[in-house]
């Protein structure tokens, strides 16, 4: 008897990150066949197109275990397909195609914004837009931004690091001024993070901008130097650089307002001064004092996150899929089921994971976790449903055919693969990489 007509059980997988990828890997250690739909040609996510690109140690290891998921039988991928409202495929497309579960794990694939008067004027960028350009993810790749001398990065993470480094290191600008809303005591980037830019840090504008900061933040119990000690540690370590541009840090300070000037170009940044308050709760709000300051730049870069992407074809609401505040099949005490809150119901088939469960939260280690957990939420389900007995994989590889666009798949991945690292080696390169899907597309003869 055939392994077909004997069922078996199959969940799509939307997206080919690490929330996505591990997600399968735990599928097929469970016995159940995966097929991953990813949008871009190539699989990793912001494992590939958001770790910064000198990073290469870490990018090639992660790209390994990619790869050795990838070569597992009971995995089949299929890159450069878009699922989603007027896309290559509905989710109703999927559900047809035999599929007892997907799981989403697209990650925040849109952009948040603050709704202040000039965010659409030339030079203001969102910052994963910019991650994107920089580690070639067409077609952000292709695209031209205009970045100035003096660049306000709205954000105080890891991302805003990260791109503050590549202003630096690729743009040379001559000031970066990292602005936040709180103070110093909440940063979120880490120590290691830091190494990269901690020479570009101006120590006497830091101790100004903490000294001005104190007393509200000595208010509410934080100790506005902690943050001086840590980063003198840390250049204490990384050792002294010389560098030419001048990275700096504005807190307790709200974005109100983008200036243009009579180009339409970025000419500042307007924002409003705050304080720090302890609320009844315990909690700690930053509150406008209803003073106001223009920053003279002339790019403004926003790294506050994102948020899920609607055409997907998934219910929204405040930026965030939901999930089923009740969940019949909880891992680790923790829900992985889409929750329909219109209909207060949930959504039976449909699983999420990774920043499309939670948006901008941590990054591999994190995505691979949740990929996991969600992967053990989906197998629960799945022992309540029977097995398929449809030619699942055949169908969906004859739909791949009759697409109007090549796809991209796993033997097809290979090859390219194998042709990046050759241009490497010719170029005497440490790695290289196809920066349009045209070009991936032609050397795989696609096209």
């Amino acid at each position: 008897m055939s392994e077909q007509s004997e069922g078996r059980l199959y969940v799509a997988v939307i997206g080919g990150g690490p929330a996505g990828l591990f997600a399968a890997r735990e599928l097929a250690d469970r016995g159940i066949h995966s097929v991953i739909f990813n949008r871009d040609i190539k699989p990793g996510g912001l494992a590939e197109y958001g770790i910064y690109p000198t990073k290469l140690r870490m990018k090639e290891g992660l790209r390994s275990q990619f790869r050795q998921i990838l070569a597992r039988d009971e995995i089949s991928y299929f890159g450069n397909v878009l699922v989603g409202d007027q896309a290559d495929l509905s989710l109703d497309d999927v559900r047809a195609l035999g599929f007892q579960a997907i799981l989403i794990a697209v990650g925040a694939q849109s952009t948040k914004r603050l709704g202040i008067p000039g965010e659409d004027l030339l030079g203001v960028y969102h910052a994963k837009d910019i991650v994107y350009h920089y580690n070639l993810l067409p077609p952000f790749s292709e695209y031209t931004y205009q970045i100035g001398k003096r660049v306000a990065v709205i954000g105080v993470g890891n991302v805003m690091v990260d791109v503050a480094h590549w202003l630096i290191e690729e743009k040379k600008v001559e000031k970066v001024i990292a602005v936040a809303r709180r103070g110093p005591a909440e940063v979120k980037f880490d120590r290691k993070e830091l190494e990269d830019v901690v020479s570009c840090l101006d120590l006497d504008l830091l101790e100004a901008e903490l000294e001005r900061v104190a007393p509200s933040v000595s208010a509410v119990g934080q100790d506005p130097r902690a943050l001086l000690r840590m980063i003198q540690d840390v250049a204490n370590k990384a050792g002294v650089e010389h560098c030419n541009s001048c990275l700096c840090m504005r807190f307790l300070s709200t974005p109100i307002g983008v200036i243009g000037d009579e180009r339409g170009r970025v000419s500042g940044l307007q924002i409003e001064e705050n304080r720090l308050v302890l609320t009844g709760d315990g909690q700690i709000r930053a509150v406008g004092t209803g003073v106001t300051q223009t920053l003279p730049v002339d790019t403004v870069i926003f790294a506050i996150g994102d948020i899920v992407d609607g055409s997907i074809g998934l219910p929204v609401y405040h930026g965030e899929y939901q999930t089923n505040p009740q969940p019949r099949f909880p891992v680790d005490g923790m829900s992985y089921e889409l929750y329909d809150m219109s209909n207060n119901r949930p959504i039976p088939d449909v699983f999420l994971a990774g920043w499309a469960r939670k948006p901008s939260v941590g990054l591999v280690g994190v995505a691979r976790r949740d990929g996991i957990n969600a992967a053990r939420a989906i197998d629960s389900y799945l022992r309540t449903v029977p097995p398929n007995r449809m030619p699942v994989i055949e169908q969906v590889r004859d739909t791949m055919l009759r697409l109007a666009k090549p796809v991209v798949d796993k033997q097809a991945l290979q090859r390219l693969t194998e042709l990046e690292q050759a241009r490497a080696r010719e170029l005497n390169a440490p790695s290289y990489k196809f920066a349009t899907n045209q070009e991936m597309l032609q050397v795989l003869d696609l096209v």
